[in-house]
């Protein structure tokens, strides 16, 4: 009785330490410009469209030469 229970502890200790409890950090990893466009000024669309066109022009510079980035704190 005791080995199941132990086994059953440990599977739940090993899926739960692989599992990320934070599931809006990874979004902010897929999110596009457009999107963060829409977060930053909901409700001015000319700073939208300037927003959008500098973050694409990031994008595209950091496509062409990557730098590695800085460690996550």
């Amino acid at each position: 009785m005791l080995k199941p229970l132990l086994f059953a502890a440990s599977l739940a200790a090993f899926v739960s330490a692989g599992l990320p409890l934070d599931q809006s950090s990874a979004r902010g990893e897929e999110m596009t410009c457009r999107e963060a466009a829409k977060l930053e000024f909901p409700g001015d669309r000319k700073s939208r469209a300037a927003y959008r066109k500098s973050c694409k022009a990031a994008w595209k510079a950091h496509r062409l030469n990557p730098q590695p980035l800085p460690p996550k704190a």
